[in-house]
């Protein structure tokens, strides 16, 4: 069970506590257990600062805190600031990423289920597709769904997310496909030939909704395994 850590401290040395915080990034490198830190500022009051930081488990958190680098930072820590810093410690019982969740239904919903108007809901009316298989690296959402539906209709293909990495408005997904050419597309006649490959793609999220996707596919490999080019 992921586990989160808030360190609640006051000071008027913010600047001194955020270069703390890179010397134990420094120090701990190879050896920390955290995944994630984050500092935040109190709006309303400026000498209040929060610290948060992320592990995979409260048994990781437990070997992070028994390094001597976290001890000796701490220490320095308690020093820059105006009272002892308090912790409140968090078992994380859920962790919806929205941006993710977002990505998972376009995949099913519009790709595997073979239903691009799904994507009408799913995507942004101002939506724009880069992937540079398609007749251009800038299409919006009525000519993405169109050049699709052709790719759908003479290849089957079906995704499987491997994995999905959300920064910011950004999702990144690592994905495996596989298919089987049944249809014409662009004069190639169907060969009756499976196929599969992997690709990577990355979507811009807005508002709960994707607003902007950048494509790559191994083309390549798909025409060697049609057969429509030599290795």
């Amino acid at each position: 069970m992921t586990f989160v850590q808030f360190i609640d401290c006051k000071t008027e040395n913010v600047e001194q506590l955020d270069r703390l915080m890179d010397d134990w990034v420094e120090a701990t490198q190879g050896k920390r257990t955290a995944t994630h830190s984050m500092v935040g500022q109190d709006r309303s009051d400026s000498t209040h600062v929060v610290e948060i930081v992320e592990f995979p488990s409260y048994e990781e958190a437990m070997k992070n805190s028994q390094l001597p680098e976290t001890d000796r930072i701490f220490q320095e820590l308690v020093a820059v600031c105006e009272e002892t810093p308090t912790f409140t410690d968090l078992d994380v019982v859920r962790d919806d990423q929205l941006n993710k969740l977002v990505v998972s239904r376009f995949f099913e919903e519009v790709i595997n289920a073979n239903n691009l108007d799904a994507a009408d809901g799913l995507c942004t009316s101002d939506y724009r597709e880069h992937d540079p298989g398609l007749s251009s690296y800038d299409l919006d959402l009525a000519q993405a769904k169109q050049e699709n539906s052709e790719i759908i209709a003479a290849f089957n293909p079906r995704i499987t997310v491997e994995s999905l990495i959300a920064e910011g408005d950004l999702v990144a997904c690592r994905m495996t496909y596989q298919g089987r050419h049944t249809g014409t597309y662009k004069g190639l006649e169907p060969t009756g030939r499976e196929f599969a490959g992997t690709a990577h793609a990355t979507f811009r999220c807005q508002g709960g909704k994707i607003a902007e996707a950048w494509w790559n596919w191994d083309d390549l490999g798909v025409l060697r395994q049609l057969g429509a080019v030599e290795v």
